[in-house]
Parts: C-alpha cells; structure tokens; sequence
C-alpha cells in the first residue's frame, strides 16, 4: 500500500476521553514530532534524550510566554514504536481546557489534527500490524468482558494471521506446482496437477470451516448480543434485569403493566456480553402508552439474538402466553419459569414439553437458581469452545464475509476440476481464493477498503 503525501505529516490528537480526569494524554506521530513537542516543552532538551525515556517539565506558550501545565513527556524513537514513526506523548492534568490548549499549541508548531484511527491506520502501512491486529485494536478498547478481552489480545498477537496466512501458503505452494505444470506440457502432469488443487482445495476449505465456526461466539464477544426480556405483564422481567444488572434500572411492583417502553442495559454473564432489553408485557390493552409499549416490545423481540421467555409458575399458562411461545419459535430462546417460591400450578417438565426449549426454574425474589440460567447462557453460545486465551476467533462480518467468498471460490475449483475442466481454468479461482484471503489481513486489501476500516477507529488511537 503506497503512502500518500500526508502520511509523512506529523499529526496529533488527543488519546483520553474527554472531560474531567487526573490525567490526559495528547499524542504525537511523525518524523518531526520530538521537534515539534521540544518547542513548547521547557525541561529537558528532547532532541537529545535517549529513546523510551520519560521527562519532567512544563508546557510553555511560545508567543506568550506563559506555562500551560506541569507535564511528563515521553519520548520513543523509530522504529520501536507503535506507529514505527518518532512518537510523543504529554501527559496533562485531566480537563478539557488545558488539554485542548496544549494539542492547539502542537498543532500552531507545524503538526496535523490526526484523522479517526490514523495512530493504528500508519502501524498497518508502516508494517508494524496487519489488519486483523488492527481490529483487535478496535476490540480491545470495546470489551465488555474479560473473556472478550482475553480474545482481542490473541487477535492482536497475530493469532488470525497465523491462521490465514497459513492458508495463504497452501495455496501458493500449489500454485508455483501448477505453474510449472503449465509451462512444461510435455510431462503430462495435468491429472497430478488436478489431485493435488482438488486435495488442498477441500483441506483449506475444511479450515476455513473451523474458522467460520467461531463467528457466532466471536461476534457476540465483540458487539454484545441482544436479548429480550419477554412475557406476560408482572411475570418478574423487570426483576430479573435488575438482578443481572445489579441495579434498580426498572421500576418494580405488584401492579401490572408498570413498563411502558424498553428498557437497555448492558452486562456480563459468564464471559457473555449481552444487551439486555427488558420490555412492557405484552398483551391486549385498551391504554394507548401501554400500546405503544407493547409494540416496542415486539420489535425488540423481532431483533433479538436471545430470548429469555418468562413464565408465572404459580399460575396456568394462559393464551396469550401461547401466543408468545409461538412467537419465539424461531428465535434462540430460554425459556423461564418464575415465582417458584409460590404454589406452582405448572411444572418444569410440562413447560419443557410445550416449548421444546430449554427450561429453568428460578426465583428472583428469593435470588433461587439464577447461577442455572446464567450456565445456560453461557452453554448456548460457548458450546464446544474452549476457555483458552489460545482460542483463535473471526470477530466481524468483514472476516466471515471474506471467508465465505474464499470458500465458494475453492469449492468451485473442486467442482471444476472434478467436472474435468482445464487445470488453468480451475486455477482462476484458485488465484481468486488466495487474493481474497489477503484483504483479510491486508496483504492484497484496495486502499479504500482499508481506509473505510480505520475511519471506524474513535480520534488518537
């Protein structure tokens, strides 16, 4: 990927959030960075301070002559860096108006506002991270748990990258064979030439396979899934999302039909992030806030990952609640029992019986079994994936969407070639699945694919 002019700019940005804090951190990248940060920097001399060393002193207005703030300045030279480029970074007191006034300052002194994701967008260009570690960049600042977190370090090790330019070998291994095939006609060799894409052909599908296997699990790690908290009126929804929440988020009584609209929460259930929605129970009311509450409940059930079904265990299902079982039907769901510290007018086995689901008994007043649904979370969408820091993920649909292409690519080839088509021929997909699993890691990825992908990155990483 060839630089353009402004990637030889030196730019800045600020790394913290925004707002009041005990430290801000505005970062630097660029060949005249060290230059750029020593003339507002009274302290040491940084053009001549060794690489990785931190300093004490105090940001200067040149024009003014008037201290900005006490700072510590770290200085790392090229190439052993981040973005391999001379980087600064200043580390100011927390707050919006000095922050501001020292990135004002580098910017007067020659450097550039960096663009969303410029930091990790120049490791990538300088080599220093492919794009898979990119996005792990991305994944590790927006874990919600610590399992996702654990996944998006793997990631940013090259875990992926292994695993694709692995791939990537096998095929250009059999590509140089069919080359030299091509070339000398004379051996005859167009049926070994054949065998050996149709063989590595199904071997690198069945890996991308495994891979593809992972997609489920490594999306919800990334996004959070989206659950919905469905059922009748006073069945405990609002109960439950304030236990998995531990907070009153929702308001609770005995009184039925008290949420009117959806209520979000973000949590972590054994290593799942899940968004939870608790909604207005659904049922027939003649109360227009209570309707338009019932229709947003439908909605979050139509875009729901998960649905936790509840159920009142201390009273018969009722019609509308069949409904509702109907209505969930396609959907991943747990089904709930609820009230089970009441006399219970249906059981467990008979609710197992009538959804086909998965079912679990619990009492949120009396906080009873609630670690069972939580389990049953956690297997739903962890089944068969190990709890190891070495598990390998694809974690976007930009990486499943890829892998699929590259997949159908190769099963053409099988059919082709096992069709009797000319070796050549066949070797046009061929080419085509090793070019498509380059634009994973961007070693074959078009400039605006890659620039789309860092635009998504918040400003300073």
């Amino acid at each position: 990927m060839a630089k353009t002019l402004t990637e030889f700019d030196t730019i800045a940005a600020i790394s913290t959030p925004i707002g009041e804090g005990g430290i801000s951190i505005v970062r630097m990248s660029g060949e005249d960075a060290v230059k750029i940060a020593n003339t507002v920097f009274k302290g040491a001399n940084l053009l001549k301070v060794p690489t990785h060393t931190i300093h004490y002193g105090h940001i200067i207005d040149p024009a003014l002559k008037q201290t900005i703030d006490e700072v510590m300045v770290s200085v790392m030279l090229a190439p052993k860096t981040f973005t391999r480029e001379d980087i600064v970074e200043i580390n100011c007191h927390g707050g919006i108006i000095v922050t501001n006034r020292i990135l004002q300052l580098l910017l007067k002194q020659g450097a550039r506002m960096a663009e969303a994701g410029e930091f990790t967008k120049r490791a990538f260009v300088n080599g220093r991270i492919d794009l898979t570690q990119a996005e792990s960049v991305m994944d590790i600042v927006r874990a919600k748990t610590d399992r996702a977190r654990q996944v998006a370090e793997r990631q940013l090790e090259g875990g992926l990258l292994e695993k694709i330019r692995a791939l990537r070998q096998q095929i250009l291994d059999t590509l140089a064979n069919v080359e030299v095939n091509i070339d000398y006609p004379e051996y005859d060799a167009d049926t070994i030439t054949a065998e050996q894409m149709i063989s590595v052909s199904k071997s690198v599908i069945s890996k991308i396979d495994h891979l593809l296997a992972t997609a489920t699990e490594g999306t919800v790690l990334r996004n959070g899934l989206a659950t919905a908290i469905i059922g009748q009126p006073n069945v405990g929804k609002s109960s439950l999302l304030n236990y998995l929440t531990k907070s009153d988020t929702a308001i609770v009584t005995d009184v039925a039909g008290t949420t009117r609209d959806t209520l979000e929460e973000y949590v972590s259930v054994k290593g799942v992030p899940l968004k939870l929605i608790d909604t207005a129970g659904i049922r027939d009311t003649d109360n227009k806030v209570e309707k338009i509450g019932v229709e947003r409940s439908k909605q979050a059930l139509a875009k729901a990952d998960l649905v936790l079904l509840l159920f009142d265990a201390s009273k018969n299902l009722s019609a509308e609640d069949y409904a509702l079982i109907e209505a969930t039907n396609k959907k991943k769901r747990i089904v709930i029992l609820n009230k089970t510290d009441l006399e219970q007018k249906i059981t467990f086995a008979e609710v197992k019986k009538i959804t086909g689901s998965e079912v679990v008994a619990i009492s949120v007043l009396q906080e009873k079994n609630i670690e069972l649904l939580e389990e049953e979370i956690k297997k739903l969408f962890f089944k068969g994936i190990k709890n190891s820091n070495d598990q390998v993920m694809v974690t976007n649909q930009r990486q499943v969407s890829l892998l699929e292409k590259a997949k159908k690519q190769l099963q053409e080839v099988v059919e082709s070639l096992e069709n009797e088509i000319p070796v050549d021929i066949a070797q046009i997909d061929f080419n085509g699945a090793w070019d498509t699993l380059g634009e994973i890691t961007g070693d074959s990825s078009p400039d605006e694919l890659v620039n789309e992908l860092f635009s998504q990155f918040c400003l300073g990483k």
